[in-house]
C-alpha cells in the first residue's frame, strides 16, 4: 500500500476526543497540518485544540461521512470504536480497520498473535461455567478471567487463585463474553512502540519499562535496562505484528518479561500511554511519528536524546499543578479535563536526565 504524501495544510480526521487525540492534534499542528475531531463529548480534551469539532456518536454514519468530506486521512485514538461503523469509511482510515477489529476483542487478538508464531499466554474461550472449570483445571487451578471487550486499567478482570471461590462470582465474570488466561509469572512489564509507514518502512523505539499501581500505569521509563537479546526480541515482535497487520501508524505492544523470554500481553492499534515518554525524550515522539506515518511522510528518528521517566497525574493530584510546573528538568502535559475523579488520568509529567554513558 502506497500513497502520495499529504502536503502541509492537509487535514487529518481523528475519531476520539481524549488526551491521545489531543496530543495528536498538537503534533499535527507542529507539522502544519489541520485536524478535525469526532467525539460525543463537546468538552473533550481534543476538542479544545483541534481546528474543527464534530460532536456526535462514534457510530453515527452521517457524522462519519461529514468527517470524510472534511479530511484527507482519518485515524483513531482508542480501540473501543465500533469497527462495523468504520467499515463504511475504511478506505480513508489508518491504521486499517482490520487491526482495530482484531485488537478490540481479546479472543480474536490472542488467536491472531498465536497464529503469527509469537509468544502469548495460554488462553481459553469461556462460553459457560463448564468451560471456566475446564480451563482452570488445565491451568493448575488458577487463571485470570478477562472480558473480551472494553476492559482497561484492570477493569473487566478477575484473578482466580487456588483458594478463590470463583463460583460466587461466576455469573458476574461470565455476564459478557470472556476468556481465561494462564497466570504468567513475570518480573516486569515492558512495552515496545513501533511505527510503520505505508511504504513498509518501520521505526521502533527502544523498549520501555512500565510500573503499575492498582492496575493503572503509573510510570514509564525509557530506555529500559535490557540486554541486546531482549531489545532484539522486542523489535522482532513489533516488526512482525505491523507487517502481518499491513499496518500504518503507531502500534503499542505490552510485554511480560519472564524467565523464558518476552511474552505478549496485548496490543494497542494506536498511540500508547507508555509511549508518552517518547514525546519529550526523543526528537520525534510517538504522536508526531503517528502523524508522519498516516500522512506518508518519512518516519523520524527513534533514538532518545535523554533518559525519560513519565509519571501519570491521577485524580486530585492535579490540584498540585504548581508543584509539577515548578519542578526542574520536567516536561508537563495537562489534558484539560474539567473534572478530577479518583484514578482518572488528568495529565502526565516527564522527568529528563542525561543518558548513561555505559
Amino acid at each position: 500500500m502506497t500513497r502520495e504524501p499529504r502536503k502541509p495544510g492537509a487535514t487529518i480526521g481523528i475519531i476520539g476526543g481524549g488526551q491521545l487525540g489531543r496530543m495528536m492534534c498538537q503534533a499535527a499542528a507542529k507539522l502544519g497540518l489541520r485536524t478535525v475531531v469526532l467525539a460525543p463529548d463537546e468538552d473533550a480534551p481534543a476538542a479544545q485544540v483541534c481546528n474543527r469539532f464534530i460532536c456526535t456518536a462514534y457510530n453515527d454514519i452521517a457524522g462519519l461521512r461529514e468527517l470524510v468530506a472534511a479530511t484527507d486521512v482519518i485515524t483513531y485514538e482508542f480501540e473501543n470504536i465500533p469497527a462495523d461503523a468504520l467499515d463504511t469509511i475504511s478506505a480513508r482510515v489508518l491504521p486499517p480497520v482490520s487491526a482495530l477489529r482484531i485488537s478490540g476483542d481479546r479472543l480474536t487478538e490472542k488467536t491472531f498473535i498465536r497464529e503469527q508464531g509469537l509468544p502469548v499466554a495460554d488462553f481459553v474461550d469461556l462460553g459457560d461455567q463448564d468451560a471456566l472449570e475446564e480451563g482452570l483445571a488445565m491451568f493448575g487451578g488458577t487463571g485470570i478471567v478477562k472480558t473480551r471487550r472494553f476492559g482497561y486499567d484492570g477493569k473487566g478482570q478477575w484473578r482466580i487463585d487456588a483458594d478463590t471461590d470463583f463460583r460466587q462470582k461466576s455469573m458476574e465474570m461470565l455476564a459478557q463474553p470472556a476468556i481465561l488466561e494462564r497466570i504468567i509469572p513475570f518480573s516486569r512489564e515492558l512495552s515496545v512502540i513501533i511505527a510503520r509507514g505505508a511504504d513498509g518502512q518501520t521505526a521502533c523505539y527502544p523498549p520501555i519499562e512500565n510500573q503499575h499501581e492498582n492496575h493503572i500505569l503509573r510510570r514509564s521509563i525509557m530506555p529500559a535496562e535490557v540486554d541486546a537479546s531482549q531489545a532484539e526480541a522486542a523489535r522482532h515482535i513489533g516488526e512482525t505484528l505491523v507487517a502481518r497487520l499491513d499496518y500504518v501508524g503507531i502500534l503499542g505492544v505490552e510485554l511480560f518479561e519472564t524467565a523464558e523470554g518476552l511474552i505478549i500481553n496485548e496490543i494497542a492499534p494506536r498511540v500508547h500511554n507508555s509511549g508518552h515518554v517518547t514525546a519529550d525524550a526523543c526528537a520525534v515522539g510517538q504522536f508526531e511519528q503517528h502523524i508522519r506515518a498516516i500522512t506518508g511522510w518519512p518516519l523520524g528518528t527513534t533514538a532518545p536524546h535523554s533518559h525519560g521517566e513519565m509519571t501519570n497525574i491521577l485524580g486530585h493530584e492535579i490540584d498540585n499543578w504548581t508543584e509539577f510546573v515548578g519542578s526542574p528538568d520536567t516536561c508537563v502535559h495537562l489534558y484539560g479535563k474539567p473534572q478530577a475523579r479518583k484514578e482518572r488520568k488528568m495529565g502526565h509529567i516527564v522527568r529528563l536526565s542525561p543518558l548513561s554513558k555505559n
